[in-house]
Parts: structure tokens; sequence; C-alpha cells
């Protein structure tokens, strides 16, 4: 249309200039043309206007757009808010699911749910008007139920966590009266620090729970705030009414340990006060006990001036010790028994069972009892046992409650009699009230004497024989002499020694089969065999270097001529050598 106009103003305008009509036709042409400018300019005022009208619902739009952008953009944070403290929910849960403060507060909010079920039942029971006898049975069986359920959790009648609201309780310890007592003194303090340990834990899980569920519950109030569902406002009353319970047990745990605290340093200070008592009455005892026997050394120092007879010092020995034992054992007594009867009694329960039941093993005990305090045999000496016609020697490894440990070693019991050694053997302690016990090394005494035997023929000299012994035996065994010399000089005041002549001695005996020249000496006692070795090839070669010594063994001599031809002159006394 428009387009239509203005092509028939332009024609109009052109016509009028080639045609050159006349003014009204002019005249009409401008009225046309004015009237399609006024109408152009109508067109144009219009489309201004339209294109502010599409400008402002572009703009509508735009802000539409933008505002429903803004709100996606609010509800994904809202989301992003939500999962995150469904996270953080989450984490707090994990943190609780093994809490056994939470598993105990379970049942603490089953009693009181289980307890308003039965007043419920026993209200049910006296309102209903008519009931049937099966009506009362099943209220009853509920009841009965319900009451037993209550029995087995009433432990959490009055408190979230049961016992552990409780201290453990102080026992009432006896007052020690005897050594043994500061064992148990010591021991009782443990157990009275390791009860108020575990009470003090009790505080410190109850406050970090307490911290957990109040941070649990303001990320449920955040999480109500922006999500308002219901089951969050249920987990919010729930979580309130829990709160306010493990507050009043902090509470109730917090006061509680300032007290219980406070008793139990008393009693362990009243409890160190006697132990202390008693280790000034073992310091005061002790120092009596080593007057004592220091009293007694000095009268063993003295008497030992005035007695010439080794003897009679022996006998005096055993008589101040046996007194200073008597004394000690009087002192202990009276000390620490207060009434003496109890010793009857005691010894008599002993006995008992002593003699009615497991008699080889207190027997043990006491054989190791012996062993110990007389000290007759010792970790590491050397000893002979017998036994049903076996012989063991060898060292001893361990002297234990039951038993005594020996190490078998080559020896000549070995050589001679079990053609074996090394073996482990273990002998019970009861063993030396039985049988008999031979010991190498007692007291010191580390030597032994040891004997070779060499029989030489009838007519062979023996006297020289007898001296080529003798010097051969003080030359190994010289230095063992010297030092069993010393040993015996010490024993003399712990024993009656008589016959204590230390040299080598060589006896000669006249046999079936020829002269046996014996010859003794002292050697060590864990290598005697090794010495015997040595001296045996040296007296044979010494032997057969004589022309008049024969070494014999089984033979017999025929004489077929008669008479004393074969008669050798016996052999002239030969001096002896210092």
């Amino acid at each position: 249309m428009k387009i239509l106009k203005t092509l028939l103003i332009t024609s109009l305008f052109a016509f009028s200039l080639y045609s050159q009509e006349s003014e009204n036709i002019i005249d009409k042409a401008g009225n046309l043309v004015n009237s399609v400018v006024n109408d152009a300019k109508e067109i144009v005022v219009n489309n201004l206007e339209d294109i502010k009208q599409i400008e402002e619902e572009k703009r509508l739009q735009e802000e539409a757009e933008k505002l429903k952008k803004e709100e996606e953009e609010k509800k994904l944070l809202r989301e992003v808010k939500i999962k995150d403290m469904q996270k953080r929910i989450a984490l707090i849960d994990e943190q609780l699911k093994d809490n056994i403060l939470l598993k105990r507060y379970n049942n603490y909010d089953a009693y009181r749910k289980i307890s308003e079920e039965l007043i419920q039942l026993k209200k049910s029971l006296t309102t209903i008007n008519e009931k049937s006898a099966d009506q009362i049975y099943h209220l009853n069986n509920k009841i009965r139920i319900k009451e037993n359920e209550l029995e087995l959790i009433s432990e959490y009648k009055g408190s979230p966590i049961g016992s552990l609201i409780d201290p453990p309780e102080i026992d009432n310890y006896e007052v020690i009266t005897n050594p043994f007592g500061i064992l148990n003194a010591l021991s009782y303090i443990k157990k009275l620090e390791n009860n108020k340990k575990d009470f003090l834990s009790v505080e410190t899980r109850v406050k970090e729970l307490t911290n957990l569920l109040e941070e649990k519950l303001f990320v449920y109030l955040d999480l109500y705030n922006i999500d308002p569902k219901p089951e969050y406002k249920e987990e919010l009353e729930f979580l309130e009414k829990e709160k306010k319970d493990f507050n009043m047990v902090l509470e109730i745990v917090s006061t509680t340990e300032e007290v219980y605290t406070r008793k139990i340093e008393q009693v362990i200070l009243e409890t160190k006060s006697q132990i202390s008592e008693q280790i000034e009455k073992i310091f005061n005892l002790g120092l009596i006990i080593v007057i004592l026997f220091f009293v007694a050394f000095l009268i063993k120092l003295a008497l030992k001036k005035y007695f010439s007879q080794n003897e009679n010092y022996y006998m005096t020995n055993k008589i101040i010790n046996f007194t200073v034992v008597f004394f000690v054992l009087i002192v202990l007594l009276f000390s620490y028994i207060d009434n003496v009867s109890y010793i009857v009694t005691i010894l008599g329960f002993a006995s008992a069972g002593i003699a009615i039941a497991l008699k080889d093993w207190f027997m043990s005990i006491f054989g190791w009892l012996v062993i110990v305090t007389s000290g007759s045999i010792s970790v590491g000496d050397r000893i002979k046992v017998t036994r049903d016609g076996q012989q063991v020697v060898g060292d001893v490894l361990d002297i234990s409650l039951f038993k005594m440990t020996i190490r078998e070693d080559i020896t000549y019991t070995s050589y001679r009699v079990n053609r074996r050694t090394g073996r482990i053997f273990f002998i019970p302690n009861n063993y030396i009230f039985s049988e008999m016990i031979a010991n190498y090394t007692h007291s010191g005494l580390r030597t032994v004497w040891d004997g070779i035997d060499i029989a030489i023929t009838f007519d062979s000299n023996h006297k020289k024989a007898q001296n080529i012994v003798k010097n051969i035996l003080k030359h190994y065994s010289k230095g063992y002499t010297d030092i069993t010399r010393k040993q015996l000089s010490k024993m003399r005041s712990k024993y009656q020694l008589r016959a204590t002549g230390v040299e080598p001695r060589v006896y000669t005996f006249a046999e079936p089969y020829g002269i046996v020249i014996s010859g003794w000496y002292l050697t060590n006692s864990y290598s005697a065999l090794v010495l015997r070795s040595t001296m045996s090839p040296e007296i044979i070669e010494a032997f057969l270097k004589e022309d008049d010594i024969t070494i014999a063994y089984p033979t017999q001599t025929v004489n077929t001529t008669g008479g004393n031809q074969n008669f050798r002159v016996p052999p002239a006394d030969l001096p002896e050598v210092p």
C-alpha cells in the first residue's frame, strides 16, 4: 500500500513537469502530495511506536529471562547447600555409628517407651467395662512381657547411659601388716588409678558426643530453614531432646568426677602412708638382722683365736649360725604375727596338704629350698648321679623350682660305662632325699683324686717302677696340688677335715697276674680325662725304657728245668725323690 502511494506521487510529479498542465492540476497534485506526506509521517510515527513497543517487550523478555536464570542459580545453590549439609550430617552419623553411649541411650529411650506402653496397658486393663476372659488374659500377658523387658534393661531406668554414670566402687582395703601386703597395696593403688582414668574417659566421651550432637543440631536447623520438610522437624525435636539429656549427664558426671577424684586421692594417700610405715618397719628389721649377723661374725672372729682344733671351731660355728637364725626367726614372728597360735594352724594345713596330695611336687619344692639354702649344689658344679643302674656325670646348667638340668660331658664314666655323652638330663629336686649325688666341685673345690693302674711282671723292679710313676705324677699334678691345698685350707672353717694330704700317692699291690702300681693324683674336675690321657703314655714310655721293668698282662710262666735258675735278686731300695 505504501509503495503504491509513493509510485503514484512520483508519477503525478513527473507528469506535471513534462505536460505543464494547469495550476489546478498542480494544486490538486500539491494537495495530494501533502496528503501523502502526512500519511507518510503518520506511518513513520506509528512505526516508531511499534519499534519502541518491540524494544520494550524485548527488554521485558530479557529481564524475565534474567530473573529466571537467577531463580535457577538460587535453586542450584540451594540444592548444593542441601547436599553439603546432608554430607556433613552423614559424616557426623558415621562418627556416631559405633558410639557406645548412643547405643546405651537407645536402651534408655526404649525403657521410656516400654514404660509408657506398660502404663497404657494397665490403664486399659482397668478402664475396659466389659472385658472377656480372653481380653484379660492377653492384656495380662502383654503386661508380663513388658515388665520382663523393663527388668532386662532396668539399668537405664534413670540414666541415659546406664551404670556408666556411676563411678566404680572404692573397695575397703585392709591395713598392711606384712611385706607381702605392700605388693597388694601397690596393685590396689594401680586399680584405683585405672578406675579414675576410666571414669574420666566417660566424661570425655560424653563431652565429645555432646559436641557432635550440637553440631548435628545446627546443621539440621540450617537444613530445615532451607528445606522445611516434616522429617527434618522431627529429627530436630529428637536431637534437641537428646542433647538436653546428654547435657544433664555431663553435669552429673562432672560433679561426680570431682568428688570421686578427691575420694580416690584420699585413699591413695592413706595407702601410701601405710606402705611407707611398712618400708620403715622392714628397714628396721633388716638393720636388726644385719646387726645380729655382724655380731655373730665378730664372735666367730674372736673365738677363732682361742680354738686350736678345727673340730671345736666347726661345732662352735654351727652353734652360732643356728642361734643367729633362731633369733632372726623369732624377731620376724613377733613382728608380723599377732597371735603365734596362727603358726600352728598354718603348719597343720601345710603338713596335711603335703602328706595327702602332691607329695612329689611339694617335695621337689622343698628339695629346691634345701639345695638353694644349703649350697650343696650350685649352677656350674660337676656332679655324678646314679639311678636305676645308670651313671651320669655332667655340669649343672640350671636349678629350677622342680628339677635340676644337667649336661653330660666326656668323662671317665662316659668312657668306661656309657660310651656316649652330651645328653641333657632332668633330675627332680626330691632326688636329693632318696638317692646319692656326688659333687666334684663343691664349695669352691675344683679338684678330685684320680688314679692310674699299671701292672708289671713279678720279676720287674717294682720299686723303680713306683719311683718313676711318682715322679711323673708330681710333675704333671703340681699345679693342682697347690690349688687344692689352698682350697682345703678355706674349707676348714666350714667342714671338719682330717686327712688333707695333697701330694700324689703311689701304692703297690700283688695281683694274680703281676704287680699293680696304682698312682693317685689331684686333677681338675672338668678335665680329669685329659690329664689321665697325657700321663698314661708317659708312664708306659718310661717303663719301656727300663730293662728291668716289664709291663704285665694275663700270662703264665712255665719252669721246665726245675730248681731256682730263674730266681732274681730283689731290687735294692731307691732313695726317695723329694
